[in-house]
């Protein structure tokens, strides 16, 4: 077993150098090769994977579906170098993971959102969140991309930002309408005015003058929403974080069809401002039927 925890160990290097994280893959491979060793086997077979992906009993098709898919990429990778390696047949835990309906949120509500936030107790905060839902729901970012925005990623008399390794590592540039950059130049002067010592070369920053966390990122928004009265359509469309590059991507479609243009070719363009590896990830919103009906009645 130890030589197939080598092997893993490259076929991981290998995987990164070409851009993947694979922090879920990683964690979930070196559990099975834990299950192998308690099996006493030594090398990898369709029964065993498929065994080990279908445990715990009582999990969801696409988690199954999910672990399975993770030992099958890496028995191919395997069985280039052993032969008695078996590849999992594709398919045979069929299942996949059920996307959340994406809360398109209208103009009203972003409104709401934003003029929650200015009724925060502290100045800095109210200023900070206000302008840091501003910037994902024009922008498409991330909000782990939003938060770690440095000083000198915002290039304001340019008009753009620098994304320094965004998802997967790729770094990117996403330009800025006239009327954000000035917004964010306003922000930039109230929170030097209010954090004057920060201890973090963070565009966004905390009231102790640190880099912001996803958790308290997330806490703090889940209260803007209750407050703005942004609440849950449905079990599984509710106000995420997340959703406002949903939006981003949606409206931008819309503007491309109302305007005649052929958006399914500019969509290695809005892949590229979004920072998708693949661009069959944005494809998704051009395709997807749940998504396309929202278009209509994103300014009501």
């Amino acid at each position: 077993m130890t030589g197939l925890r080598a092997v893993l160990a490259d076929y991981l290097a290998l995987r990164r150098a070409l851009g993947y994280r694979l922090a879920v893959a990683e964690r979930l491979l070196g559990q099975f090769l834990d299950f192998m060793d308690a099996e006493g086997a030594g090398t990898i077979t369709a029964d065993l994977a498929v065994r080990w992906a279908a445990m715990p009993s009582g999990t969801s098709p696409g988690w199954r579906a999910q672990r399975l898919s993770a030992v099958r990429q890496f028995a191919v990778f395997a069985a280039s170098l052993d032969e008695a390696v078996q590849v999992p047949p594709a398919g045979c835990l069929p299942g996949r993971p059920a996307r959340a309906v994406p809360y398109i949120y209208s103009d009203a509500e972003i409104e709401a959102i934003m003029a929650a936030a200015r009724s925060l107790p502290s100045p800095l905060l109210a200023a900070t969140y206000e302008t840091l839902v501003g910037l994902l729901a024009v922008t498409g970012l991330r909000i782990s991309e939003a938060i770690r925005l440095s000083r000198d990623d915002v290039l304001l008399e340019q008009g753009r930002l620098r994304v320094i390794e965004g998802k997967l590592g790729k770094s990117r540039e996403v330009p800025l309408a006239a009327s954000t950059a000035e917004a964010l130049r306003r922000f930039a002067a109230t929170r030097d005015q209010l954090c004057p010592q920060p201890r973090h070369d963070s565009f966004f920053v905390s009231t102790t003058g640190t880099m912001l966390t996803y958790a308290r990122v997330r806490e703090t928004f889940a209260g803007l929403c209750r407050k703005a009265g942004v609440t849950a359509r449905s079990p599984r469309c509710r106000p995420r974080l997340h959703d406002f590059r949903h939006r981003f991507a949606v409206l931008t479609l819309a503007s491309w069809q109302q305007s005649g243009a052929d958006a399914g070719a500019l969509l290695p363009l809005l892949s590229t401002v979004m920072g998708h590896v693949n661009p069959a990830s944005t494809y998704w919103y051009y395709s997807d039927s749940r998504v396309i009906p929202m278009l209509a009645p994103l300014h009501a």
